[in-house]
C-alpha cells in the first residue's frame, strides 16, 4: 500500500522535543518499524531534568489559559481535528507502520482522535459547577477548577487513542498538559498531536511531547507541578506509577492490564459468536487491555465453535501491514514475542491441546487457539497481549460466573446468547468495570466512561462523563452580604 509520506518525510520531530516549538533533545531515541525491523525514525529522549523543566513552564502557560474563553479553547480543538481529517490517510499510514497495526486500526485511530477533539470542544461549553443549598442571603456554590500540570503517560498500543483520550479533555478543563508517550511509539503517542495542536494555534507551553523510559515516568510522577498522572499501561508499571504519586500526595488515574472474559452460551449463534471471538482476541494481534483473553464455553457446544474457530484462524493472514494483505501484523518487539510464544508452550506442556497456530517467525505470531485450558495454566492466568484464544468449558451459569471472576482482574466483560435476561444475568455477576452483552469486550465508544477493577484500575475512569471529575477538582464558594457576627 502507498500513500503520501509528507508528514513522515520531513519530520518535524527528529532529535526534538515540543512544547510549542521543536526544540533539540540532549539525547535521541530510535523508533523502530515493528514489521520490518528498520529504523523509522528518530525522536528526542527526555531525562528527569527535561520533564522539570517541561513541567515548570507548562505550569506558566497555564495560568493564561485559565483565563482563555471556552469559546477560544473549543476552537482550537475543532481546527486540530480538522488537521486530522485532512491528513487522515498519511496519518493511518504512519500508524500502522509504528506500532505494527493493520491499516484499518490505524484508520480507526484517527477517527477516535477526531471524535475525542470534538468531545473535547463540547466539553468547554458544559456546565462546570453548581449552586448547593444554603441560609436566606447566602451563596453557596460549588467550581471545577483545574489542576494544573496534567502528566499523560500512554501506551504502544493505541497510542494516539490512548494519548489523546487523556490530553484533550485535560486541556479543555484549563490544564497544560506533559505527555510522555512510549518510546517505541512516540509520533503517534504524542508528535502527531504535536503537529496538529500547532497547526491549530494552541498556545505555546501548553502541550509537551518528551518521549522516555522509567526515569521520565518516575520524574513526571514527582515533579511539584504536575497535580495528576493520568497512566495507561501494565499493571506491573501501573504499581510503581502509583506508588510514586502516592507518595507525593498527586491524584491518578492508572488503566491497566486485563484478563477479560468472553462468556458464549449453548444458545448462541456459533458462526456470529466465532467472529465475536475472533476480532475479541486477534485485532492488533491481541496487544489489546479489553481482548478476550478467555473463551468461556458451554460444554454443548464447546466441541462445534472450537472446530469454528480453528477454521477461522488458519484462514487469517500473517504480515506486513503495508502489504494491505493481512489481518494480523507483528507483535511490537522481541521481548513480547518472546513471552507470548512462553506463555503457549508452558500452557500446552500443563494440558492445554494446540488447536492451531503456535509459530513464530520473528515478531510475527500465527493466530493460535487453545482448547483445554484450566486454572492454573499460565494461558488462564496471565495478560498474554497475543493473538490467543483460550477457550474454556463450562457447565452451569454458576460456574461460567466462578470462571470469569477467577482472577485480579476486572476489566471487561462480555456474555453471548439468544435470552438476554439471561445473559444481564450472568454479566451482573462479574467484577468488570464494562461489561457488553451480545458482543466481544474490545469495545470503546469514547464516549463512555472507561475503567476497571481490581488490577485493571484504581477505580477511575477517562472518557465522556468522566472526564470533569478526572481533570479538575472541586471547589466550594460562598459568597455572602457581610461578614455574620459569631458570638466570641
Amino acid at each position: 500500500m502507498t500513500a503520501s509520506n509528507s508528514i513522515l518525510d520531513s519530520s518535524p520531530w527528529k532529535g526534538k522535543f515540543f512544547n510549542g516549538d521543536w526544540v533539540d533533545a540532549p539525547n535521541i531515541s530510535e523508533v523502530i518499524e515493528p514489521a520490518t525491523r528498520t529504523v523509522l525514525t528518530t525522536c528526542g529522549l527526555a531525562g528527569a531534568s527535561d520533564i522539570f523543566a517541561a513541567t515548570k513552564a507548562a505550569l506558566a502557560a497555564q495560568k493564561e489559559w485559565a483565563k482563555t474563553s471556552v469559546r477560544d479553547r473549543a476552537t482550537v480543538f475543532l481546527k486540530a481535528a480538522e488537521y486530522l481529517t485532512q491528513n487522515a490517510e498519511e496519518l493511518a499510514v504512519i500508524i500502522a507502520r509504528e506500532t505494527g497495526g493493520i491499516i484499518p486500526k490505524g484508520q480507526h485511530e484517527v477517527r477516535e482522535a477526531v471524535v475525542l477533539l470534538q468531545m473535547a470542544a463540547g466539553m468547554c461549553f458544559q456546565p462546570d459547577g453548581l449552586t448547593l443549598p444554603s441560609a436566606p442571603g447566602k451563596l453557596s456554590y460549588a467550581r471545577r477548577i483545574p489542576l494544573g500540570v496534567v502528566g499523560v503517560i500512554s501506551p504502544f498500543n493505541f497510542p494516539l487513542f490512548l494519548s489523546l483520550r487523556s490530553v484533550a479533555p485535560a486541556l479543555a478543563a484549563g490544564n497544560a498538559v506533559v505527555t510522555k508517550p512510549d518510546t517505541q511509539t512516540s509520533v503517534t503517542g504524542g508528535y502527531i498531536m504535536a503537529m496538529a495542536f500547532e497547526a491549530a494555534g494552541l498556545p505555546k507551553g501548553l502541550y509537551h511531547v518528551m518521549p522516555g523510559g522509567a526515569e521520565a515516568g518516575e520524574a513526571l510522577c514527582s515533579a511539584k507541578e504536575v497535580g495528576m498522572v493520568a497512566f495507561t499501561g501494565s499493571t506491573a508499571v501501573g504499581r510503581k506509577v502509583g506508588e510514586v504519586c502516592g507518595r507525593n500526595l498527586k491524584k491518578v488515574s492508572l488503566e491497566l492490564g486485563g484478563k477479560s472474559s468472553l462468556i458464549i452460551l449453548e444458545d448462541a449463534d456459533l458462526e456470529l459468536a466465532a467472529k465475536n471471538i475472533a476480532f475479541g482476541a486477534f485485532f492488533h494481534q491481541g496487544q489489546i487491555c479489553m481482548a478476550s483473553g478467555r473463551v468461556l464455553v458451554h460444554e454443548k457446544v464447546v466441541g462445534a465453535l472450537t472446530k469454528i474457530m480453528v477454521e477461522k484462524a488458519g484462514h487469517l493472514p500473517v504480515g506486513d501491514p503495508m502489504s494491505g494483505q493481512v489481518a494480523l501484523g507483528p507483535l511490537i518487539n522481541e521481548r513480547q514475542a518472546q513471552k507470548v510464544d512462553a506463555i503457549i508452550q508452558d500452557s500446552i506442556s500443563a494440558g492445554a491441546t494446540l488447536e492451531v497456530g503456535g509459530k513464530r517467525d520473528g515478531l510475527f505470531y500465527s493466530p493460535t487457539v487453545l482448547s483445554g485450558v484450566k486454572p492454573g495454566m499460565r494461558c488462564f492466568e496471565e495478560e498474554i497481549f497475543g493473538p490467543v484464544v483460550n477457550i474454556v468449558s463450562f457447565s452451569s451459569d454458576d460456574e461460567a460466573v466462578a470462571l470469569a471472576n477467577n482472577t485480579e482482574y476486572g476489566l471487561a466483560g462480555a456474555v453471548i446468547s439468544a435470552n438476554i435476561s439471561r445473559a444481564r444475568k450472568i454479566g451482573e455477576q462479574l467484577n468488570v468495570g464494562l461489561l457488553h452483552i451480545n458482543d466481544q469486550t474490545v469495545v470503546d465508544e469514547c464516549v463512555n466512561p472507561f475503567g476497571g477493577c481490581g488490577i485493571s484500575g484504581n477505580g477511575s475512569n477517562v472518557c465522556g462523563p468522566a472526564d470533569w471529575e478526572t481533570y479538575t477538582h472541586w471547589q466550594w464558594v460562598t459568597i455572602k452580604d457581610e461578614p455574620p457576627a459569631y458570638p466570641f
